[in-house]
């Protein structure tokens, strides 16, 4: 009826417009995926603590979204291009949705923190079961969104264009995290149980260890954005007028096994996805538990360390990004210019990483626990009591975690510990005295929470900040190492396998990384909470030195590269023979 003679009956402006939708539509699903991730990986503290759960408990849930994406990758990588794509995209973002609204439920179900609307310990212990399944979802759902949104892009994108709009794509992915971050930060200022309780009878401030943020909220935002993320995909067509030639990835099942085969006796590619595997192990160990890290060993609150992350770290790694790409261009490197510049900053930025270990902090002075109560002079991690003679008629419990703030500048494990036998006031303003562990004279006085005494730590912060920019350098190599993938993979059928070969790799090593990190994070624990049911809870108080030793092999880039500069004939007679599309 409207006159249009192309072989799909699509008029060239309705085509435009439904290829612009698409890229839109693209966009805002990226920014929706990318701002969930990381508003999960800013809650994690927040997690353990609600749920009174180790770090390697949040390892297992936070590599969940991994093993989702294992689930279906074979099936999208297979089945995704003969289907409809938008379609199975917007069937993706519900189900990143759903997974996500199923992440908060756990908050309606337990009620206000310290009591149950169940009425049953056990259920309430078992709650953050209900958050991994949630993130398993989340990581099924997002699986075709990468895939088959570049896919349709490269089919049916013009070739001069299909490499700008496939970057303009991966652009707006960047921008995700920094809010994702930024309502971590603003979400963890605000208390759990906001418009339940008179926030003047809490006694406890977003720095203390004991503090939950309102995480469930920041879920509820991300699943409404990502659920909204979806609807456009469902009026899209299947297919556009091609322009040109078609480039489809498409491997049938008897040449997969042997191509697959065949890709990884590459020894240029087999190095590669060693690289990758090592440093996709480093950067999400680094991405989950940086905000870990500057709350503990900074002894910042949550919601500073994700505010920091967000317009510092992230920023960073999107510098880095481009500058990796407009130093190729401008010095016009080739495959062996490429693996030089990129084993350079490696280098670079290892031994920046080095100057980490000499920004101590020291560790909270807390009587029984880093000090001892007959010498409250160094810092000891020698085991000690909190029982001792000043307290010892108070019937105290040693497993107790609510901390006060002596007048001698000391932080004791409770009200009870420090011997105090009154207390005046209410919440944040309560005074407890008559403390016979605190002075000679035992007559001095304690305030609720635990004392700051983080002058050092101020001190070195700013310092921490500005080589935490060093991830610039880190990721100025990540174009030099698409590069090297390209070359390896020529030819459709490479391509199809290695692009899923890759992705099954990177998803690999995404499961163990979290889960010892947070192991490792956990064994420098010098002060466990308990639950309510017995127990080991969340840690209330790390070893600095220790854990600053354990976690700074996050920041060490990674310089196995090299090894690709002897491979120079194979990889430049491989760069000739690349699709030019790609």
């Amino acid at each position: 009826k409207t006159g249009c003679r192309n072989p799909l009956n699509f008029c060239q402006n309705e085509y435009k417009d439904s290829f612009a939708m698409f890229l839109v539509a693209l966009s805002f699903a990226y920014f929706a995926k990318a701002l969930s991730g990381s508003y999960m990986k800013s809650t994690i503290t927040q997690l353990e603590r609600r749920f009174d759960i180790p770090s390697y408990l949040i390892g297992v849930i936070d590599g969940s979204f991994e093993i989702g994406n294992l689930l279906v990758i074979a099936f999208v990588s297979y089945f995704g291009a003969k289907l409809h794509r938008p379609k199975i995209i917007a069937v993706g973002c519900v189900l990143m949705s759903i997974g996500t609204f199923i992440i908060a439920l756990p908050h309606f179900i337990i009620g206000r923190k310290g009591e149950t609307v169940l009425q049953n310990g056990e259920s309430n212990l078992s709650m953050w079961i209900y958050v991994l399944l949630g993130n398993v979802l989340r990581g099924i759902g997002e699986t075709p969104v990468q895939p088959l949104g570049i896919s349709y892009i490269d089919d049916f994108a013009s070739e001069e264009n299909a490499a700008l709009y496939v970057g303009c794509v991966q652009t707006i992915s960047v921008v995700g995290p920094v809010f994702g971050y930024l309502l971590g930060s603003l979400c963890a200022k605000i208390y759990v149980d906001i418009g339940f309780v008179k926030m003047e009878t809490i006694s406890i401030t977003p720095a203390d260890a004991r503090w939950v943020g309102a995480w469930w909220l920041g879920y509820l935002i991300a699943g409404v954005i990502t659920l909204l993320s979806a609807i456009p995909f469902w009026f899209l067509p299947r297919s556009l007028p091609i322009s040109g030639p078609q480039n489809v990835c498409y491997v049938s099942s008897t040449d997969f096994i042997p191509t697959l085969r065949t890709l990884l006796g590459h020894p240029v590619y087999l190095i590669y996805l060693c690289v990758t595997i090592i440093q996709l192990n480093s950067l999400i160990g680094m991405v989950t538990y940086k905000p870990k890290y500057i709350e503990q060993h900074f002894r910042q609150s949550a919601s500073k360390a994700n505010f920091l992350m967000g317009v510092i770290n992230i920023p960073a790694v999107a510098l880095g990004m481009f500058s990796g790409g407009l130093l190729m261009k401008r010095l016009k490197l080739n495959i062996m210019g490429a693996a030089r510049f990129a084993f350079g900053t490696s280098l670079i930025g290892y031994i920046l990483s080095l100057f980490f270990f000499a920004m101590s902090c020291e560790n909270a002075k807390v009587a029984g626990v880093t000090l001892n109560y007959n010498s409250l002079e160094g810092i000891s991690y020698d085991k000690h009591s909190v029982f001792t003679t000043c307290n010892s008629g108070c019937y105290c419990s040693a497993t107790e975690w609510d901390p006060v703030c002596g007048e001698n500048g000391i932080t004791y494990v409770s009200p009870c510990l420090a011997g105090c036998t009154s207390s005046v006031g209410s919440g944040k303003n309560t005074v407890f005295s008559n403390c016979s562990c605190i002075g000679v004279d035992g007559n001095f006085t304690a305030s609720t929470g635990q004392c700051p005494n983080k002058d050092d730590c101020d001190r070195m912060f700013p310092y921490f900040l500005a080589l935490s920019v060093k991830r610039v350098l880190s990721f100025t190599t990540d174009i030099c190492q698409l590069y090297f993938d390209i070359c390896c993979l020529y030819g459709p059928e490479n391509a199809c396998v290695g692009s899923s070969a890759s992705l099954c790799f990177e998803s690999t090593a995404g499961i163990p990384a979290p889960i010892y990190f947070g192991a490792i994070i956990d064994t420098t624990c010098l002060k466990w909470g308990q639950k309510r049911c017995g127990g080991m809870g969340a840690c209330r108080i790390y070893n600095t030195t220790a854990y600053r030793y354990s976690h700074m092999h996050l920041f060490m880039p990674h310089m196995s590269l090299y090894l690709t500069l002897k491979k120079k004939n194979s990889i430049e007679k491989n760069r000739q023979m690349h699709i030019v599309k790609y």
